[in-house]
């Protein structure tokens, strides 16, 4: 199912003249000090919107401000034009104080941008007037407003068969104001942008999929169908394949339920070899968790659809990396399963032969993610990797540690802190944390070579867990880092920014940006 894109292009054009149904333009509140010299209740215009003001007299912030706006980021104030310029209506999306002697940074007008965008649906024609530097920051400028602006304009197709009158349609088409709209570098990200947030949109419509019409098989397919068509090198082991390679943590997450596991390789080789580096990208492909025989509560399970979305992520990435030609080979490995409760699922004190040969007790059926995702590793570390970014709704304990918006990172610290300075330029926070060795101490297992949790099914570093665990299936030669996304892989409040409620397409850019890294930096 794919949902209705929005188109972007860049224009030169005064903004004031432009023929669109609605002018975006940007606003600042006010701090004390600026207070003190200022009207009361005036707000500041960002740069960009000079005609616009112009053609009200100077009266546009006074106006926008006793119709309620603050400048708060991403309020959104619409205000009907009359005729003072060629749009209809001017839209001032809030920015927060003006930053001293600088834009605003990139996620401010990301997130602008997108609330925007999304505000103005059931417009047909929108144009940004948001403000853009003119130095070595423009393009960092640029790439978030095409990105928030695409992003805000996402909404998921859905199921509904009866007419929705007061539904209102995306914005079909956004236009960017930009000083030079020929410039190739301006150009080059507005290309970026939409093969990286298309890929954004890919991972969010897997992730809304409802689960009943996107299990194991048919997420193989779904995935595997789109990396042909972009190019890519796919290869798809099902379940006889799984059980000849010796798969055990994916055929055991995977046997309790009608729908066969699945595990998806995608490859990408660039022109020439690249410059030799080889990157892993590992995705947790749960297409629906009950928890297995360690059921989970009812309450809110329905969004245990969503714990496929590190392979969603991981699928869409590898389809803006064949967009976007990185010089570096990249591969991608989907592990897929279902964990349902029946007569044939795997059970508390079963002990699982892995892919790399090693034996897991496991205490828990609700650990299923690091079943399949070791295997996955284990294979991606035996075809050869230099770098391997692993990541998953994989605990709780990420969201008691570190909230719905910032991802737990744990692995080789240096690529850690890669991980977290990606996460900073893209809008997507990380933080980096700690493999204590008393935790994998408290992991021991009488009968097995490790368990899966805890033996004392103890709470306490729960996040913690999940990264030794996985640790143990990364060889010694591969940089690794695991990406908890359990808070930020989905959004169940209401929409804010370019975020909408559902699947969120976390951690696709961070991983396109560290892939970009590693090409130019190795």
């Amino acid at each position: 199912m794919t949902s209705p894109r929005t188109t972007l292009s860049l224009v030169d054009t005064d903004p004031a003249e432009l023929a669109v149904d609605a002018i975006v333009i940007g606003v600042h509140s006010q701090t004390t000090e600026q207070e003190a010299g200022s009207p009361a209740g005036a707000l500041l215009l960002a740069s960009g919107a000079e005609s616009i003001a112009a053609a009200f007299d100077g009266k546009l912030t006074e106006t926008l401000a006793l119709l309620g706006a603050t400048g708060g980021p991403g309020e959104v104030i619409k205000l009907a034009t009359l005729g003072t310029v060629t749009a209809p209506v001017v839209t001032a999306v809030g920015l927060g104080p003006e930053p001293s002697g600088a834009a605003p940074a990139p996620e401010t007008l990301r997130r602008a941008a997108g609330a925007a965008v999304r505000a103005l649906a059931g417009a047909s024609r929108v144009a940004l007037a948001l403000p853009l530097p003119d130095d070595a920051d423009a393009p960092a400028a640029l790439r978030a407003v095409t990105e928030g602006a695409l992003l805000g304009g996402y909404r998921f197709a859905g199921y509904k068969t009866k007419p929705q009158p007061a539904r209102r349609e995306p914005v079909a088409e956004v236009l960017v104001a930009v000083p030079d709209a020929a410039d190739a570098t301006a150009q080059a990200e507005v290309t970026r942008a939409q093969a990286v947030a298309g890929a954004v949109r890919t991972s969010r419509d897997w992730v809304n999929t409802a689960p009943n019409e996107l299990r194991p098989p048919s997420f193989a397919e779904a995935v595997s169908a789109a990396a042909r068509e972009a190019g890519l090198g796919v290869e798809v082991l099902d379940e006889a394949a799984l059980a000849a390679g010796g798969y055990g943590g994916i055929l055991a997450v995977g046997q309790g339920s009608e729908a066969p596991p699945r595990l998806v390789k995608l490859t990408y080789t660039p022109e020439g070899g690249g410059n030799g580096k080889r990157v892993a990208l590992v995705g947790k492909g749960i297409t629906f968790d009950t928890g297995g025989i360690s059921i989970k509560p009812a309450q809110g399970m329905w969004e245990m659809k969503s714990d496929m979305a590190g392979a969603a992520a991981v699928g869409a990435a590898m389809l803006a990396v064949a967009a976007l030609k990185p010089s570096v080979a990249v591969t991608g490995y989907l592990p897929m399963a279902e964990n349902m409760p029946s007569g044939t699922s795997y059970r508390p004190g079963d002990v699982i032969t892995m892919y790399s040969g090693e034996r897991v007790e496991v205490l828990n059926t609700d650990a299923e993610g690091r079943m399949i995702l070791a295997d996955a590793i284990a294979r991606a570390c035996e075809d050869g990797a230099d770098y391997l970014f692993e990541t998953s709704t994989l605990t709780g304990g990420q969201v008691i540690a570190l909230g719905k918006r910032i991802a737990g990172v744990m692995g080789t610290p240096e690529l850690c802190e890669r991980v977290r300075a990606a996460g900073d330029a893209t809008g997507e926070p990380a933080w980096p944390m700690p493999l204590p060795d008393d935790v994998r101490k408290g992991m021991e297992s009488e009968v097995a070579d490790i368990s899966q949790v805890n033996a004392g099914m103890d709470r306490a570093g729960h996040m913690l867990q999940g990264g030794v665990f996985l640790r143990e299936f990364v060889t010694d030669d591969v940089a690794w880092a695991h990406i908890d996304i359990a808070g930020p892989g989905y959004h169940s409040g209401e929409a804010t920014g370019y975020w909408t409620k559902g699947g969120t397409g976390v951690p696709v850019r961070t991983l396109l940006h560290l892939v970009d890294d590693v090409a130019a930096n190795g």
